[in-house]
């Protein structure tokens, strides 16, 4: 449920517990405060203990003293919320929050890189179930025969469990000591289950997203969460619990998991009922702060029909929790094996992992009824009557639900909505594409920086269908293929900077006078051409960089077309060409400006363009001036026009009337044609129009 809140902020809500966790086990060896809460004299403290007599083996455990509240805390409230997290919220929220795991990355905040890693075939990765299994079975006898409320002994050991997580993560870093070592690691599986009642869906998020607990860092450069797994464990509940759920369902040492903890929490707080000759003990909570409870491990440890029975308490719990353990998992192996049967008698078609889910997630709801029916009582049992019924209602109610959400989960129905979302978030990418692909051939013709439209159009686009950065990238990365919208319209542009180039080349080199004022003002238009679709070819390589194989090979054939213009181009202040592309990019445009002749290379067509091949007849200039008419400038129209006439007065006079028979011309080139065609006061109205040339020549540079 917290899997989406920043990493920033849980950093935070960690150093806030891990301070108070701390805080209390310092309570633990000195506490000079809260016994004033426990004053049974104290009327206003909702935590003092009204004096009774608490019947142990047959005497009565008197409770007039105030006492610490260190291990009634720890063990009353703290160890029951943490039950009811998991449940109900889910793994992830827990392994976010859980304070031993924070105090536990203290290596790798002091930079320590762990020695080795844990491997699935190794002897950890394959035992581990059976060694959390075996330390929380050890660590519920230290807890009934030593800590319980022995405050001292307690803290040490406490403080014993941060050292042997810290080391373990020395060790072999990751979430090494939560996922192989941890007690309270076997606990979550057994309460999450599939997942927790309000726990996310991890295999329905597109990959690459940071789901549920998945190990993350905060990026001040971006201001977001970024993964910082280094595959610890695999199948990784932090990263998908379904996945981990359903793969690690007949690991060995699961069913002694899930059949043996039942087994243990009824042993728990059954073994009371057995040491004391009642419930009231456990109830009293007066276990927390019983006075020399290490002088009572080797007194009796049974008190059953109000008889002691000479085993000793350091044998009799130990007995008495592994016999429920083993019990709980004969009934359940049970239960399991005569489900099957009846399933095939009935002809009923089931898979044995259903089956074993099913049974698995019965003994989970079990289990966390059993322990809130005594686990919490101590405390719960201080409410008023009513708000006790509300909260056994509340524990039964959120852990039907549970039951409920969770019967019907399979396997196959997880990989059918994995395949589902991932088909839903395909066709999703497949549009943002698109989307993206007409956004980007808009940005390019309009010219605008590439860097600032990533920033507004491009954000707003990631957010409408909720791509990640890292799907983003892969689109851009593909977005160059041969049957794009990009690619066509870089292919359009590099057959006009030929055809300019082209006609330019002709303008120069296939004139009587090519320095003649009007053919050097129509080769300084043409070069104008060649800048207006060099222009976008640049945005398109800013916008691929390094992410396509084809860049090199688009910046190279750029770099001979429009060599006329990219010195120029480049060098221009107010595009900023050198600050938007790589120095990779600048180098294949132009890897040796001082060379005279231009590499030729091939176009994707295996057509050849290099240095633009030189036109071999004259009228070609005559074809190149006609075709200039039929362009959108007026200038370009006009100065083509009288071009034309000065190499062929008389195919310049037709072309002109022509230009006024088929439409009504801009005034430029109305203009053009009333001096061509009216032969008086000719060189006066030439010069005039040369100048009108010139000027309009500079009014569309500003334009530009």
């Amino acid at each position: 449920m917290l899997s989406q809140v920043s990493e920033k902020k849980m950093h935070m809500v960690r150093w806030v517990l891990a301070i108070g966790w701390l805080l209390l086990i310092l309570s633990l060896f000195y506490d000079p405060i809260s016994h004033h809460l426990t004053d049974p004299d104290n009327l206003l403290s909702p935590f003092r203990d009204r004096p009774q007599c608490v019947l142990v083996q047959g005497e009565c455990l008197e409770e007039i003293e105030p006492y610490p509240m260190g291990a009634r805390i720890f063990w009353g409230m703290i160890v029951p919320s943490g039950i009811m997290i998991v449940l109900v919220f889910g793994h992830e929220t827990w392994r976010r929050i859980c304070p031993l795991y924070f105090l536990s990355q203290i290596p790798r905040a002091l930079g320590l890189q762990p020695r080795r890693k844990v491997k699935e075939d190794s002897w950890l990765g394959q035992n581990h179930l059976y060694l959390q299994f075996g330390l929380f079975f050890l660590g519920l006898n230290f807890r009934i025969l030593f800590v319980n409320s022995a405050r001292p002994v307690l803290g040490l050991f406490l403080l014993l469990t941060i050292g042997s997580a810290i080391t373990i993560v020395y060790l072999y870093g990751g979430r090494s000591w939560c996922h192989y070592v941890c007690p309270f690691g076997m606990v979550q599986m057994v309460f999450t289950g599939p997942r927790g009642l309000l726990g996310t869906e991890a295999h329905t998020v597109p990959s690459g997203r940071i789901t549920q607990s998945m190990c993350r860092t905060f990026d001040p450069q971006t201001g977001q969460d970024k993964i910082a797994c280094i595959g610890c464990k695999a199948p990784c509940m932090d990263i998908d619990a379904q996945n981990a759920y359903w793969k690690q369902l007949q690991k060995p040492g699961r069913k002694l998991v899930q059949y043996g903890y039942l087994g243990l929490v009824i042993g728990y707080f059954v073994y009371y009922w057995l040491y004391a000759g009642n419930f009231n003990y456990y109830f009293s909570g007066a276990w927390t702060h019983e006075a020399n409870q290490l002088a009572s491990i080797f007194k009796p440890g049974f008190y059953i029909f109000n008889q002691p029975i000479p085993i000793p308490k350091i044998v009799a719990v130990p007995l008495t929790l592994a016999a429920f353990a083993a019990m709980s998992c004969q009934i359940c192996t049970k239960l399991e094996k005569a489900t099957l049967s009846y399933l095939n008698r009935k002809h009923q078609k089931i898979d044995r992992e259903l089956v074993l889910h099913r049974v698995f997630s019965l003994c989970s709801f079990v289990a966390f009824n059993a322990f809130f029916i005594y686990g919490g009582r101590p405390e719960i049992m201080r409410l008023p009557f009513l708000l006790q019924l509300g909260f056994q209602g509340f524990v039964v109610f959120v852990s039907t639900l549970w039951l409920y959400r969770n019967w019907g989960r399979s396997s196959k129905k997880y990989k059918q909505e994995k395949d589902a979302a991932k088909l839903r978030r395909q066709m999703q990418l497949e549009s943002y594409r698109q989307a993206l692909e007409l956004l980007l051939l808009e940005l390019i013709e309009s010219g605008m920086a590439l860097e600032r439209a990533l920033q507004q159009q491009i954000q707003a686009l990631l957010r409408q269908y909720r791509i990640t950065p890292s799907e983003h990238e892969q689109i851009l990365a593909g977005m160059f293929g041969k049957e794009s919208k990009l690619r066509q319209k870089a292919e359009v542009l590099l057959a006009q900077a030929q055809l300019w180039g082209a006609r330019h080349q002709a303008l120069k080199n296939l004139v009587p006078n090519p320095k003649a004022t009007i053919f050097v003002l129509l080769r300084k238009l043409l070069l104008l051409k060649i800048k207006q679709v060099t222009a976008p070819l640049l945005s398109i390589l800013e916008l691929l960089g390094d992410r396509d194989p084809n860049v090199e090979h688009l910046a190279q054939r750029t770099g001979v077309l429009a060599y006329h213009v990219l010195p120029e181009m480049l060098r221009d202040p107010a595009a900023k060409w050198q600050k938007r592309l790589s120095p990779e990019l600048i180098h294949w445009l132009a890897p040796d400006r001082n060379t005279t002749i231009r590499p030729t290379i091939d176009n994707l067509n295996g057509t050849q363009i290099g240095k633009v091949p030189v036109p071999v007849r004259p009228e070609a200039v005559i074809d190149i001036l006609i075709e200039l008419q039929q362009d959108a400038n007026p200038l370009l129209q006009a100065a083509s026009l009288y071009a034309l006439h000065q190499l062929d007065p008389k195919l310049g006079r037709q072309q002109a009337r022509q230009l006024l028979s088929y439409h009504s011309p801009h005034e430029l080139v109305r203009e053009t044609v009333q001096i061509i065609l009216e032969p008086t006061e000719v060189a006066d109205n030439q010069e005039q129009l040369l100048r009108r040339f010139d000027r309009e020549y500079l009014q569309s540079l500003e334009n530009l």
